[in-house]
């Protein structure tokens, strides 16, 4: 089983990439969230230079932020300097334009996406609408040694959905899943394997990521520890997120709310209704999303809405967990570091060592 990080992106990403290398990890896949951190291609870029095996992706890219031959031209680039080495995930979007107020694009609008981008990195001379007119567009100096377009740049798709999945087998391509915990992430994983089936691929061909954030806790240590908080509650402050987003702005949510913290989340809602400015209520809502747990969220952010989001627990019980997700067809396990706990890297590393 392959074992990746995924991070907050930062310009100087690559000092805990470098390290992930070092300790064998296999993947770095790096944010493309732009009012929340920063470019995941600068990053990409600086991370590439510094190491030599790892691979490095967009986790997830977000088609409506940029336009397709800009972001093709951009993996070329991250080519040029890791052959090979260069993985396009991308998604409908959720972080990166929850920060601006906007729900998913169309699943059609990131086929069509993906076509262009995989298009012109296969050197193909490709249709793309700009500025409202169909185009024939391609590389023009793919051969002058500034990009590569000669090693393949692998293609990993977000889905969560029936559509979604149904697209990423259409396509071929790795599947990726965020998601709370492991009744979760095999409930995904058999729906992703159904449509593989139903689109005439073997299962055994599936590349699935699992997504996650957690801490490694110390034996006796709480769940909502000072190191839990910091590592483990921007995952489970995304609860709190989504049902603002809905209550506040009709946007859907696709993660149901156990009983157990149905109490906070209320809270936290109710709080969400007087941020300010009213007119975008996002702008308080998703600041410190998925990097850190905000001071006035705090009180919301309980050990019970930990231990229901995240992988928080003993080494022992994470390796448990972990062996459930391979067993079922998971082939990578990657975890979020958060900004400021990227020392948790050497935590996850013992876990890995414990899968060869």
């Amino acid at each position: 089983m392959d074992f990746g990080i995924a991070l907050a992106t930062s310009a100087d990403s690559w000092t805990v990439v470098e390290r992930a290398e070092a300790l064998g990890f296999s993947h770095a896949w790096f944010y493309d969230t732009q009012m929340l951190s920063a470019d995941c291609f600068v990053a990409m870029g600086a991370a590439a230079v510094k190491t030599s095996r790892i691979r490095l992706g967009t986790g997830v890219l977000i088609p409506s932020n940029r336009i397709a031959p800009v972001s093709a031209n951009a993996f070329a680039s991250l080519n040029q300097l890791a052959p090979g080495r260069i993985d396009f995930g991308v998604g409908t979007g959720f972080t990166g334009r929850r920060a601006m107020g906007l729900g998913a694009l169309k699943l059609s609008d990131m086929e069509e996406y993906i076509r262009v981008v995989m298009g012109m990195l296969a050197n193909e001379t490709v249709e793309a609408t700009l500025d409202g007119k169909l185009r024939k567009i391609r590389f023009l100096n793919p051969d002058a040694g500034l990009i590569n377009t000669s090693d393949p740049v692998a293609l990993h798709v977000s889905a969560y959905g029936p559509r979604g999945r149904a697209l990423t087998a259409k396509l071929g391509a790795g599947w990726i899943l965020f998601f709370n915990d492991v009744a979760d992430g095999i409930k995904g994983l058999k729906g992703m394997q159904q449509s593989w089936k139903d689109a005439g691929r073997p299962v055994g061909d599936l590349e699935a990521t699992a997504f996650v954030l957690g801490c490694v806790l110390e034996d006796g240590e709480a769940a909502d520890s000072p190191r839990a908080m910091a590592q483990a509650g921007p995952r489970a402050a995304v609860l709190l997120h989504r049902c603002a987003d809905e209550a506040l702005a009709g946007l859907p949510n696709s993660s149901p709310v156990p009983n157990s913290v149905a109490e906070a989340v209320a809270a936290y809602v109710k709080l969400a209704r007087g941020f300010e400015p009213k007119d975008a209520p996002w702008l308080e809502n998703h600041r410190g999303h998925l990097m850190f747990v905000k001071d006035i969220e705090r009180q919301f952010v309980t050990p019970e809405l930990i231990r229901q989001t995240t992988f928080t627990g003993t080494e022992d019980d994470l390796k448990g967990r972990v062996e459930a997700l391979r067993d079922a067809g998971y082939g990578q396990f990657t975890v979020q570091l958060t900004p400021g706990s990227e020392a948790a890297i050497e935590d996850w590393a013992r876990i890995k060592k414990a899968f060869g």
